[in-house]
């Protein structure tokens, strides 16, 4: 069953880098929009927490288009990019980070909005009568407290990005070493003759992945806990 071959070893590697970056690329919005939706009361707030989560509800491959059109070479913003700034995502690994951002991204603030609900506000009130700002509140009391959601949603965002199929290939296509993923490695040795084999290896390394991630979390979540007092 082993050892894996090059294209193996480029697609798992790929896998864990876009998925690296899609997690830390979309965790300050992530914090920003859970803190928004769990405390704050405003007009369009249905609207907002709608959008968020469409990437749940929407086939992967209408996000994946829809990010081809607003980020493409000629699209709303991809152009200006690509003209301004000489940048490009589309059909690159960093689009792929952008696609497995967007499709985690609900699974992150829904993490961190859960646990800042529970959050006893009574402490954050006494902070501030003892004249700590904002800031400081949030980042000595508030953050501590929901440090075991949003390692949740770390986790669920990175073992998200690991699987994400859909939206990639239809945003960054399936290229050899540039964006083919472990999906989209395991999709193409499962067409091509002879690629049972290799097919077998992915599948069986995404799963000790994603095991992997769930129990580092776990182990991490347990350890916030008891330093927090249970």
């Amino acid at each position: 069953m082993f050892p894996l071959s090059t294209d193996e070893w480029l697609a798992i590697e790929l896998s864990l880098r876009v998925a690296f970056w899609s997690v830390w690329f979309s965790l300050p919005f992530a914090l920003f929009f859970a803190w928004l939706l769990a405390r704050r009361n405003f007009f369009g707030k249905t609207l907002v927490d709608g959008l968020i989560h469409l990437p749940l509800v929407l086939p992967p491959v209408v996000i994946g288009y829809i990010l081809l059109v607003m980020l493409g070479r000629k699209g709303l913003i991809g152009e200006w990019l690509y003209e301004a700034l000489g940048v490009s995502v589309a059909f690159k690994w960093e689009g792929a980070a952008i696609a497995s951002a967007v499709m985690g991204f609900p699974l992150m603030v829904r993490a961190i909005r859960l646990s800042l609900e529970t959050v006893d506000q009574g402490l954050e009130k006494a902070a501030r009568t003892l004249r700590a700002g904002p800031i400081r509140v949030f980042l000595t009391i508030t953050l501590p407290l929901i440090s075991p959601g949003i390692l949740t949603g770390v986790v669920l965002g990175f073992a998200r990005s690991l699987g994400e199929f859909g939206a990639t290939i239809t945003f960054v296509s399936n290229i050899p070493g540039e964006t083919r993923t472990l999906p989209l490695a395991l999709y193409t040795f499962t067409q091509v003759p002879g690629g049972d084999a290799m097919a077998m290896r992915l599948t069986v390394i995404a799963v000790v992945l994603a095991l992997l991630s769930l129990f580092i979390s776990e182990f991490l979540a347990r350890r916030i806990r008891t330093r927090l007092g249970g």
